[in-house]
């Protein structure tokens, strides 16, 4: 789950990369606590979340991957630790409905066709444009120029997604199911735990393999702050700083809306008229593009997670702008760009505001979303070398999220 890159890497001295490293995280720092200071927690936090998939190497993408072609569990055992830890964390909060007498809600979305089939086709975008909803981000910060051309058409995909979401709205749909409030939340715990161990151990008997070394550090201390981070270790810290989000903004870590609403405000800008859209005409959509950028939760978080992501590869002394590939791979990121945003927009969420918070807060969309997206993402790898984007077993890169 950690790249070559990431093994043996002392921690730098303090140095010019200290200085840059804190410059990328003080100066959009400080413009957010100017302008808009109560987003400014929220921020920190992404700040944080990009460190952790950043030095974890934490992507969904690259672990579905190594299961189908690699027969390797490695990166799907930690996502399953991950999601039954925030889930222990989550329910005392939605259970009492409020935190710190701030409300709180978890990531409920609806149940139906649409959900399912843009799950399917986020899961094909996953494996072409390199990247999940959180990996896409933090490959950007580290440079990857590849993957910022997929992060510039999930706008796309984003905003396509959301002009045609009325239609997809009518088709066969139930309301959001909360496990945790119709059975309480302790059956519901229980019953999302056994079902991932039963996935586990149906992947054990069927010979997939986990690698070891998933909680031991590289050595030492100095790990924290140059990486990598043991698997574990990063998913404990996402699950905390999930929880950290919903105590602080109201709702779970969410990625896509973001996105789409940084797609819109450029198609405005370019000259589009939202009141011929109805998503856009009115309620939250529409008093989210008609305020600054800032002023939106998710996007501030997004923008956090690409800020702590390039002062982590800073200060591990790893930042530098990169482009894999020619015309093959670039197609691949235009192409799974479109799929990721216009997916995540039908079925409400990416891999972690659908999957990840969805889980921990016992929606039942979490589990279709899963269901739809593995055979997605096993199509996704069957298609990735018509793009040439895989090449022989020995020269296969080990990076979870790319």
């Amino acid at each position: 789950m950690v790249s070559d890159a990431h093994r043996g890497t002392a921690l730098p001295p303090v140095g010019p990369r200290q200085w840059w490293a804190a410059a990328a995280l003080l100066v959009p720092g400080a413009w957010i606590l100017l302008l808009h200071e109560r987003n400014f927690l929220v921020f920190v936090i992404a700040v944080g979340l990009g460190l952790a998939l950043y030095h974890g190497a934490v992507g969904f993408a690259g672990a579905y991957r190594q299961l189908f072609r690699d027969r390797d569990m490695t990166g799907v055992a930690m996502q399953m630790a991950m999601i039954v830890f925030a889930s222990l964390l989550f329910a005392p909060v939605l259970w009492a409905g409020d935190a710190f007498g701030q409300p709180v809600a978890g990531a409920l979305a609806p149940v139906g066709i649409g959900v399912a089939f843009g799950a399917f086709i986020f899961g094909i975008g996953m494996q072409l444009g390199g990247g999940c909803g959180s990996g896409t981000l933090y490959a950007t910060g580290g440079g990857d120029a590849r993957l910022l051309l997929t992060l510039l058409f999930f706008c796309a995909g984003g905003f396509w997604g959301s002009l045609d979401l009325d239609w997809w709205e009518r088709l066969p749909m139930h309301p959001p199911v909360s496990l945790g409030r119709d059975w309480g939340f302790a059956p519901a715990l229980a019953a999302q735990a056994a079902l991932l161990l039963l996935l586990y151990l149906v992947l054990r008997w069927a010979g997939f393999r986990v690698r070891p070394g998933l909680w031991r550090p590289a050595g030492g201390w100095r790990w924290l702050l140059a990486g990598p981070w043991p698997l574990m270790v990063a998913g404990a810290a996402l699950a905390l700083l999930n929880f950290a989000t919903l105590v602080t903004a109201g709702h779970p870590w969410t990625i896509t809306w973001g996105l789409t609403l940084w797609g819109a405000k450029t198609a405005r800008a370019l000259g589009w008229d939202p009141a011929g859209s109805p998503f856009w005409r009115d309620g939250f959509p529409a008093s989210a593009l008609a305020e600054p950028v800032l002023a939106d939760v998710t996007s501030v978080m997004d923008i956090g997670i690409v800020v702590g992501a390039l002062a982590a590869a800073v200060l591990a002394g790893r930042f530098r702008l990169r482009l894999h590939g020619g015309p093959g791979p670039l197609l691949a990121a235009v192409l799974g760009g479109l799929m990721l945003g216009y997916g995540a927009r039908l079925a409400y969420g990416c891999n972690i505001g659908a999957l990840f918070s969805g889980a921990a807060s016992t929606s039942l969309h979490a589990w279709l979303w899963l269901a739809a997206a593995l055979p997605g993402n096993w199509l996704g790898c069957r298609l990735r070398p018509c793009f040439g984007l895989d090449g022989p077993p020995g020269v296969r890169r080990r990076v979870t999220g790319s």
